[in-house]
């Protein structure tokens, strides 16, 4: 039994899914306490627990004193195997984030895994986009070889949800080993600028465009922000800026709410990418952390990362816990190695 605590630096719900991940993928069981001690409501929120549930239903394993609110559980993992999931999120809850929780553990299965969401938030605040996980994510996790496709059927935003999503992941027999150093030459920066239909009238996707075109154009790269609404059942608005580069690609985003101006949200969103490409890495500050369970089990590679928060000396801290690996962090160049 590996025993985690929950509020070790940063202290969000990524140990717990990061945890229960990796124990599954290592049949280690483990004890997570104090789970998101430090949080304004501590424990389990619904987005870590619809995330473990389908970890212990994708392994057959046995969950204990998994409840909304609750601030320490027990896993016993079984073997991984292939399954449709079905998951059901009622409320605006990340769906990135669940699927955070389901990425390792479902190449590990014999043959494909097919997740099915049913609500949930596709774009929301304190996650990754689904749009950041389709054009960032998955493009750098299939330099390692990871195989997995998702479909966005229907959008959702706070508070409501209601998005629709399916998602395939592949077996991988072996991740393969990546050194990320030199990015190489910027291509081009292109985005996505979403509204759902009750904003369309507004014009509230073009003018996110707008102003983050405007803030980018020093650049001097060739821009393309496209312009898209939804059918949703609340209103929301998100703007995804991404620059591509030869050997990368990096990422920037901004969600809005009620009483932001449109203007603000695309501004904030350019000015976030700009920060990741003046940091001249190969990783953004937000996949620094997501990427290193894939570094672990790939072993022997080095990345350059725009940051290191302490989300990724938090990630480390439960990896090395489970994999017989040692990280190496150079704060002053940014480079995170095994």
């Amino acid at each position: 039994m590996i025993d985690i605590s929950g509020d070790y630096l940063e202290g969000g719900g990524q140990i717990a899914r990061i945890a229960i991940a990796l124990s599954a993928v290592t049949k280690k069981p483990c004890h997570i306490f104090n789970i998101r001690k430090g949080r304004k409501e501590p424990g389990l929120r619904l987005q870590h627990l619809v995330g473990i549930q389908a970890v212990a239903e994708l392994c057959n394993g046995k969950l204990e004193n998994a409840k909304l609110g609750s601030t320490e559980i027990w896993f016993y993992p079984e073997k991984i195997k292939a399954k449709k999931l079905k998951i059901k999120i009622e409320t605006a809850g990340s769906i990135t984030l669940c699927l955070q929780t389901l990425m390792i553990p479902a190449t590990h299965a014999e043959n494909k895994v097919e997740i099915v969401f049913d609500g949930g938030a596709t774009d929301t605040h304190w996650a990754p986009t689904l749009d950041y996980f389709e054009n960032v994510l998955l493009p750098v996790l299939q330099k390692m070889d990871y195989k997995a496709n998702i479909e966005v059927k229907k959008r959702g935003y706070y508070p409501a949800g209601g998005a629709q999503v399916n998602a395939d992941i592949y077996p991988i027999e072996h991740f393969k080993p990546i050194k990320l150093l030199e990015r190489g030459k910027l291509l081009r920066i292109y985005g996505l600028s979403c509204a759902s239909k009750f904003l369309e009238k507004a014009k509230v996707a073009e003018r996110q465009a707008k102003t983050a075109q405007i803030s980018l154009e020093k650049l001097k790269i060739p821009i393309e922000i496209k312009v898209r609404y939804f059918d949703t059942i609340s209103p929301g608005c998100s703007i995804n800026l991404f620059a591509v580069y030869e050997n990368s690609v990096l990422g920037g985003s901004s969600i809005g709410i009620k009483g932001k101006p449109a203007e603000k949200v695309g501004e904030e969103c350019a000015i976030h990418l700009k920060k990741q490409i003046d940091s001249n890495a190969c990783l953004d500050e937000h996949m620094a952390d997501q990427v290193l369970p894939y570094l672990a089990l790939a072993g022997s590679s080095k990345v350059s990362v725009a940051k290191i928060t302490n989300h990724c000396k938090t990630n480390i801290w439960v990896i090395e816990k489970f994999l017989p690996v040692k990280f190496g962090i150079d704060e002053r160049k940014r480079i995170i190695s095994i």
